[in-house]
């Protein structure tokens, strides 16, 4: 007779909005385990499997800390409450826990724009970490509520547990995704074996308990900071968008694919926030949350594009494109292969033209033409990463600034790329990026429009392929031409190319000397004129990432502020609660520019 063997759930703290599948191991009436499931559509040999989900409803109501959601919450911050600052994020565990998070936590309260709090933030303070039962102390019998309404509804469906407790139904599913209303309350998860025929219970079920439910952690807001000499944080419509004739954002993240999202290299993120059940939906918070038209993604597994991404960004109004690794070196289901995804809101563009880069088609043909036959193989096996570039031309739907021609359709071409080449290997990836340097010039000599170059190089400021990109050549004494066993880079006077590239994020070196433009600078390198990290983990920190546009056709107006290291150390460093990536997005707004032909 069929029967359960074991039950357990995979995640060890349930959150809101990620979907809870538990791991269910049966034994078949032939004796043989099993993790199929057996419907009552589907009974096998007159039996099935029920499954009920339970919310444990209690008198005590535990409400989370905002920092570590994984702790209960003792304390409150008058001030967020004041501020009306999203409730969730006003609770601490303890006194220590708020005074370590107080730089980052009183930006709260400063972006409420909230005349009432002005002035009193000693006094939150002092407040918050008074002893005895002082207005700062959360009473966890009390009732916690959200606005005017209860965070915790009556129970409608319920039923008594063997330990006495209120039981609310609140699943009838394998699988259940916490709502809201779980939040604080233990889950319970229960499977028996049901007689198809009879209807009733075969057997004991089998049961388990979860963590208490925790609200998903968001990362924080982050201002649009203009840089065309704007006074005013951001230009945005009633709907959050960026408003100007002519004008667009586009956004280049690289999402740490699951493949590659180990609990070994970041053993500091707790495994709850580093599974993709968690990571995809904060991931998509936040990507959703930036609103911008053209969305560059890097690491997007090829499961995670067709089954995630792409139905639920559709949604949102966007329509995407993708273009796999290849997999000649990657050994395992293709399926997992990552790639690069661009998508673009169908309101502001349509698509008209795709182009696939494959540095593997790329390397064969240089091995082809320069590499004797004896060291072919040598060659390859250094060259072939499975790199791809996606690029996209685009037509704008909104109005343009080109007075002179106001009738010409408005074109833009978008490169999508990451180059993941070790970083011992200098040559490949100087040779990856010239590579994709020189096919988008042949675009721009025949189509002859602005373009914009994003991605994860894995290359730092003043390396030869960023001194390649942003300075259109490299000198010969670089020390990075030094690595170049097969000679692909000779002669070095051909790493050129004729694109008038420059670096977004740079134009925050050229800001004014306004207080939040010396915030900025102070996350710039001013060496480089980039940014001081774009990807922080533990062993490293550093800039990556680059959102590259050609200066005479394009025009930055307004670029997503950076994070400061010391916000992110909090929780040691990338992927954490709060941010679901070990690299941090980049946008940039840009205003297109007429201009002669190139």
């Amino acid at each position: 007779m069929l029967s359960v063997i074991r039950v357990h759930l995979p995640s060890e703290i349930p959150i809101v909005g990620c979907e809870l599948t538990p791991y269910v191991l049966l034994r078949r009436p032939d004796k043989t385990p099993t993790t199929d499931d057996v419907p009552e559509s589907a009974p096998l040999e007159g039996h099935f499997l029920k499954y009920r989900w339970y919310r444990v409803q209690s008198d005590k109501k535990v409400a989370i800390c905002s920092v570590h959601p994984s702790e209960p919450a003792t304390l409150q911050c008058l001030g967020c409450l004041k501020s009306k600052v999203p409730v969730a994020k006003s609770y601490h565990c303890s006194t220590k826990c708020f005074s370590d998070a107080w730089q980052h936590h009183r930006v709260l309260h400063e972006r409420a724009a909230s005349a009432a709090t002005e002035g009193n933030d000693e006094e939150e303070l002092l407040r918050l970490n008074s002893s005895g039962s002082g207005s700062g102390v959360l009473s966890t019998s009390g009732s916690l509520t959200n606005g005017s309404s209860s965070v915790y509804p009556a129970a409608i469906t319920q039923k008594t547990g063997a330990g006495g407790e209120t039981l609310v139904e609140v699943g009838r599913s394998k699988t259940y995704t916490p709502m809201a209303d779980d939040i604080g309350h233990v889950l319970k998860f229960e499977c028996v074996v049901v007689n198809a025929e009879t209807k009733q219970n075969v057997g004991l079920s089998c049961t388990i308990l979860t963590s208490r439910v925790i609200p998903a952690p968001s990362p924080s807001p982050r201002r649009l900071i203009p840089v065309s000499g704007a006074d005013v944080i951001g230009h945005l419509d009633s709907n959050g968008r960026p408003l100007s004739m002519g004008s667009f954002t586009v956004l280049s993240y690289n999402i740490l694919s699951d493949t590659y999202a180990s609990s070994d290299i970041y053993n500091y993120c707790p495994t709850w926030a580093l599974a993709w059940t968690y990571r995809r939906q904060n991931l998509l918070r936040e990507i959703v949350k930036y609103r911008a038209d053209i969305v560059c993604l890097q690491e997007v597994q090829n499961d995670h594009f067709e089954e995630f991404f792409s139905p639920e960004l559709d949604k949102h109004g966007y329509q995407g494109l993708f273009k796999r690794k290849t997999n000649e070196v990657f050994v395992g289901n293709t399926n997992t292969i990552d790639g690069c995804a661009t998508f673009f809101r169908r309101d502001r563009f349509s698509h008209v033209k795709k182009y696939e880069v494959e540095f593997n088609k790329a390397a064969q043909s240089l091995t082809d033409a320069i590499i004797p036959v004896s060291q072919k193989k040598t060659a390859l096996n250094r060259l072939v990463k499975d790199n791809v570039a996606l690029i996209v031309v685009l037509e704008a739907k909104f109005g343009s600034q080109a007075a002179d021609n106001p009738g010409k359709r408005q074109l833009l071409c978008v490169a999508n790329t990451h180059v993941n080449v070790p970083h011992e290997l200098k040559d490949v990836k100087l040779w990856q990026v010239h590579t994709l340097l020189k096919g988008l010039e042949k675009i721009a000599a025949s189509a002859d429009i602005p373009m914009l170059v994003c991605g994860d190089f894995n290359t730092v400021p003043a390396s030869a392929p960023h001194t390649l990109l942003a300075m259109g050549k490299v000198d010969p004494l670089h020390p990075d031409l030094m690595v170049d066993p097969l000679g692909i880079l000779r002669p070095h006077t051909k790493l050129t190319h004729q694109l008038p590239l420059v670096s977004a994020y740079s134009s925050f070196a050229r800001m004014g000397g306004s207080v939040i433009a010396e915030q900025q600078r102070r996350r710039m390198d001013p060496a480089s004129n980039e940014p001081l990290f774009t990807n922080c983990t533990r062993d490293f920190i550093g800039t990556l990432d680059y959102i590259f546009y050609t200066a005479d056709t394009l025009a930055v107006e307004s670029l997503l502020e950076l994070l400061d290291e010391e916000s992110l150390r909090k929780d040691t460093a990338l992927p954490s609660p709060e941010w679901s990536s070990d690299h941090i997005a980049l946008l940039a707004e840009f205003r297109c520019m007429p201009r002669a032909r190139r």
